[in-house]
């Protein structure tokens, strides 16, 4: 009786969350907020890794280009683990605590030494964000009724939010690493990983029944305290894995060859359960998701072969200004995202009371096109090169703002897909997935990037701007490709997708 009275509590304050008046729930501003934090730490250390590696570890820039893309493609395939013990056993609030206390010891580990102690605090780094990442996402999902036309709205403005978090990790942490010190640098991600962490602290009591943990309340709290401290040294127990598997690149492809298959054995085991409907669904989810990989495989080169191009091949002068490259690469796309994130999301709005918004695949097709248009302006920075191999830092600001474009025809639009695509029950298995796709995605922009670097460590800035524009040049062909096909396929997409725009 009383376990019947607090399921219709808990109902009644999942329904209130969700009958919201105006454009956004409430409790996206807190969410918004946490995850700004944890962004912030994500992309001031994207930004940092090749710089990091190539200046002092030591590493070429082929090396650091895989290093990088082992690392990122780890970060992202934990995320499918987190996503998936978040919905069996922790729930999605005891995960995301979870994460930020790794995270936080990930940074001022590397703080403490950040050449002896840069490989473990990356592993702590990668297993935090893994249990953080899918976890916030799920929860914008769950503030919405099925079939509610503000929830794209909604991701597109958490969207700005995290790119807000972005911005400022992207400016400073690479500012302060390059010209400050490296360990004051690392010590920011515990410092806002702090800040992310008592922001939901103070603020999940507005959320409701939505995190919680999804054990059975017939289990004693003897049983649930000891499975849940169970996954807390298992997952420190991997600690020495991911170590041999991040310093060790010929063991990340192996991984990343048995991980893929694994999953979508898992994902068809589950989908056993479901009915036709609900399975057709999940097949478009799958097809949004293999395209992803290469969207972002494309798209990741910024914290590879693009942080190396700036480093080696940029003026520091925008219009007059002096300012790094590197600022400039690690921060231009969160900047545009924030400028344009609102105004896209209202403007599908907007299309869709005018019964004029293009479905999902089309607006991936989109992304897809915009991406190799943005590509093929990298390249044409050769063309304003001068006899030393440096070109425009301009043009190459200008490309980053057609990539934004792309990102937010297809990254807001995708995040809630997997909500709206998903059956409740595997929504934070398949915003793993969609974040597996991503991992796979960095993992090939690391061999992509290391296939543009030349091997040899004193080849001139010069050569390094022909390799790497002759690389961007084929990404950008390959991209349009890839547009013109989803395009193309749209209306067979759109018909497993059924009832879901």
């Amino acid at each position: 009786m009383n376990h019947s009275s607090d399921q219709l509590n808990e109902d009644s304050q999942v329904a209130a969350i969700r009958n919201f008046k105006g454009k956004y729930p409430p409790q996206i501003w807190h969410l918004f907020f946490t995850e700004m934090w944890e962004r912030f730490c994500f992309y001031g250390m994207r930004g940092m890794l090749t710089i990091f590696m190539v200046s002092q570890l030591g590493l070429t820039d082929k090396a650091a280009n895989l290093q990088y893309g082992a690392i990122q493609a780890f970060v992202y395939a934990f995320t499918f683990l987190g996503g998936l013990l978040s919905d069996k056993i922790l729930g999605f609030k005891r995960s995301l605590y979870w994460g930020a206390l790794l995270m936080m010891t990930g940074g001022y580990c590397i703080a403490l030494a950040p050449r002896e102690l840069f490989y473990i605090g990356i592993c702590f780094s990668i297993i935090g964000t893994g249990y953080f990442k899918p976890n916030i996402s799920t929860m914008v999902g769950l503030l919405y009724n099925p079939g509610d036309p503000r929830r794209d709205a909604g991701f597109s403005l958490f969207y700005a939010g995290i790119n807000l978090g972005a911005l400022l990790g992207g400016i400073l942490m690479v500012y302060v690493g390059k010209y400050y010190s490296w360990s004051l640098a690392f010590a920011l991600v515990g410092i806002v990983m702090t800040i992310s962490l008592l922001n939901f602290y103070l603020t999940q009591k507005h959320l409701g029944s939505i995190g919680k943990s999804p054990l059975p309340d017939s289990w004693s709290p003897k049983r649930r305290i000891i499975t849940e401290y169970a996954i807390y040294v298992g997952s420190l127990l991997t600690i020495p894995f991911i170590l041999l598997l991040v310093t060790n690149t010929s063991y990340t492809d192996l991984f990343m060859y048995i991980i893929g298959p694994l999953t979508l054995i898992y994902l068809f085991w589950e989908m056993r359960r479901f009915n036709r409907p609900e399975k057709l669904k999940l097949t478009a989810a799958l097809i949004f998701i293999i395209f992803s990989i290469f969207f972002w495989a494309f798209f990741e080169q910024s914290g590879g072969s693009l942080s190396l191009f700036a480093l080696h091949n940029l003026k520091p002068d925008f219009f007059g200004l002096k300012i790094d490259p590197n600022v400039v690469n690690n921060s231009s796309n969160s900047l545009f995202v924030i400028l344009l994130s609102t105004p896209f999301g209202l403007f599908w709005l907007w299309m869709n009371r005018r019964k004029l918004e293009p479905n999902a695949a089309v607006k991936f097709g989109l992304g897809f096109i915009l991406l190799g248009g943005a590509f093929l302006i990298f390249y044409s920075t050769k063309f304003f090169a001068d006899e030393e191999g440096i070109t425009s830092l301009e043009l190459f600001t200008l490309a980053y703002f057609v990539i934004t474009l792309g990102e937010l025809c297809l990254s807001p639009i995708g995040l809630s897909l997997m909500t709206k695509l998903s059956p409740s029950s595997i929504q934070g298995l398949m915003m793993g997935m969609w974040f597996l796709a991503s991992a796979y995605g960095q993992y090939v922009a690391g061999l992509l990037g290391a296939d543009m670097s030349l091997a040899h460590a004193d080849a001139s800035n010069l050569e390094k701007l022909e390799a790497f524009t002759f690389g961007y040049q084929q990404l950008g062909i390959y991209a349009l490709i890839s547009g013109f096909l989803l395009t193309l396929i749209s209306p067979l997409i759109k018909k497993l997708m059924q009832d879901v725009k």
